[in-house]
């Protein structure tokens, strides 16, 4: 069974920095493509990177380009996002997803979810 288990959300200051990890277990990755989603309260799940495990290919969301960076350890089978120069925009709960055999932006094309870690960054 596929478990994706975030962490490293917190509190910070606009500006500040985190790094989020999503260890990922119970299937051989590498046809899978790995994304970070985050939703914030009120609002519609939306797409921030993804990385393919494959051949590390990487796509990003406009919004987080040149502050967020999305790598993956293949030994320890977890993917990390550094995310700097934080915003009070980027305050939302952070998912990690896998979607097999499938490049994508759509959260449906995504077929399992971490459980979500909380980011908040205060002005």
């Amino acid at each position: 069974q596929v478990q994706l288990v975030e962490s490293g959300g917190g509190s910070v200051q606009a500006g500040g920095s985190l790094r989020l990890s999503c260890a990922a277990s119970g299937r051989t990755f590498s046809r899978y493509t790995m994304g970070w989603f985050r939703q914030a309260p009120g609002k519609e799940r939306e797409f921030v990177v993804y990385i393919r495990w494959s051949d590390g290919r990487t796509y990003y969301a406009d919004s987080v380009k040149g502050r967020f960076t999305i790598s993956k350890d293949n030994a320890k089978n977890t993917v990390y996002l550094q995310m700097n120069s934080l915003k009070p925009e980027d305050t939302a709960v952070y998912y990690c997803a896998a979607a097999y055999q499938s490049t994508s932006w759509y959260p449906r094309s995504y077929d399992y979810w971490g459980q979500g870690t909380q980011v908040t960054v205060s002005s």
